[in-house]
């Protein structure tokens, strides 16, 4: 499931912080590809993780290469992925539509890393959350992801400087950034997504590694393994301080979160649907719920 490995190679490619935040004692390492059904199968099991413990972690997010799922299945029938990816839904619950490789194939599996590289270059939270509207334009709405106009749309949802994103998108910039982290991915061995890598303070430790998708206690017990202590879990926030924050969510991701069976998630968030606090979207898959900003006086 796991493995432990050597510290670190030295490369220009790793910050000492990669947040900047200098306080916390463990270093997280996540190898992701924007168009990987599993990557986007993580997402609840990230967002409890950074709730519940964040302040003992910074967490990066390494594009590994589109060879992990493009170049690993460029030569499978497009109905046969089609059904991976619906089955992916199944065994995650994040929905995503496997009709979008009979529908709206992507042209060119490199432009969404490169996109999201560029949105970086406006900090990265604004990369983070452009990484959220590719996936949600791609697994929800079946979008050509590597359509420069869909792109477009993408960094505009996420707030981004569309111009500036446009103009990065074809710059030296986002491409070396794209390579630095291949060349992370290399360094640390990683060949299969989601991965994560942790690593302690304490460069005479070796690091941890897990490659897939596990079940939540399992991420908690390596953080703990790590830190050298079981630490207590920090409380969720008010369910609509959430929905704020995050703007569009899973019942998935609440069920998660909030440690809720789905059909309880599902309660909870029609009583914000009565009182008009979100708006119910279903997709293929189950439902996703959009927080409905209050007008401005």
């Amino acid at each position: 499931m796991s493995e432990k490995f050597a510290g670190k190679t030295t490369s220009t490619c790793y910050p000492s912080q990669p947040l900047g935040n200098t306080n916390k004692p463990l270093e997280l390492y996540l190898f992701i590809d924007p168009l990987c059904p599993e990557c986007w199968g993580l997402e609840p099991v990230i967002k409890k993780l950074t709730i519940e413990y964040g302040r003992f972690f910074t967490l990066r997010h390494i594009l590994s290469g589109t060879w992990a799922t493009w170049g690993a299945h460029k030569g499978t029938k497009p109905e046969a992925m089609a059904k991976a990816w619906e089955w992916a839904a199944c065994r995650t619950g994040m929905s995503c539509d496997g009709s979008v490789w009979l529908e709206n194939r992507i042209s060119s599996p490199f432009a969404p890393s490169l996109a999201i590289k560029a949105a970086e270059m406006q900090g990265k939270r604004a990369g983070l959350r452009f990484l959220r509207k590719l996936q949600e334009q791609l697994f929800l709405e079946k979008q050509n992801v590597s359509d420069l106009s869909v792109l477009a749309e993408c960094a505009a949802e996420a707030g981004l400087d569309v111009d500036e994103f446009l103009r990065d998108m074809h710059s030296p910039g986002a491409v070396k950034a794209f390579q630095c982290d291949l060349k992370i991915t290399s360094e640390m061995d990683v060949d299969e997504i989601p991965t994560l890598v942790l690593f302690n303070e304490n460069i005479e430790d070796e690091g941890i590694k897990i490659s897939g998708c596990y079940p939540y206690d399992i991420y908690v017990e390596l953080i703990a393994e790590m830190l050298g202590f079981h630490p207590k879990p920090s409380p969720p926030p008010p369910l609509e301080s959430f929905l704020s924050h995050f703007k569009f969510v899973a019942t998935k991701e609440v069920a998660v979160v909030y440690n809720w069976t789905i059909q309880e998630a599902e309660t909870e968030m029609k009583k914000l649907q009565l009182k008009q606090k979100v708006e119910r979207v279903p997709v293929k898959h189950g439902t996703f719920w959009r927080y409905i900003e209050k007008a401005r006086l």
